[in-house]
């Protein structure tokens, strides 16, 4: 049987499909990466690849400088 069908006592794993493959859909770019590292199958890899030039480039952080250093000048 599949590896992630519901059956009587195992509960589905929702970021497996029913036959074990992982789920990149739900995964952040920095999770992708380290799945990336792991992963040894050119197959796996080129998928991951893909997936990780589908998401939008993570923008670093605002940094707003508080109000009253610039009120002071």
């Amino acid at each position: 049987m599949a590896t992630g069908q519901n059956q009587k006592n195992r509960k589905n794993n929702s970021m497996l499909t029913k036959t074990g493959k992982a789920r990149l859909g739900p995964l952040n770019l920095s999770q992708l990466g380290t799945m990336l590292e792991k992963s040894t199958k050119p197959k796996e890899q080129a998928k991951i690849k893909r997936a990780m030039a589908k998401r939008p480039p993570a923008q670093p952080a605002k940094e707003e400088a508080p109000s009253s250093a610039t009120a002071g000048e």
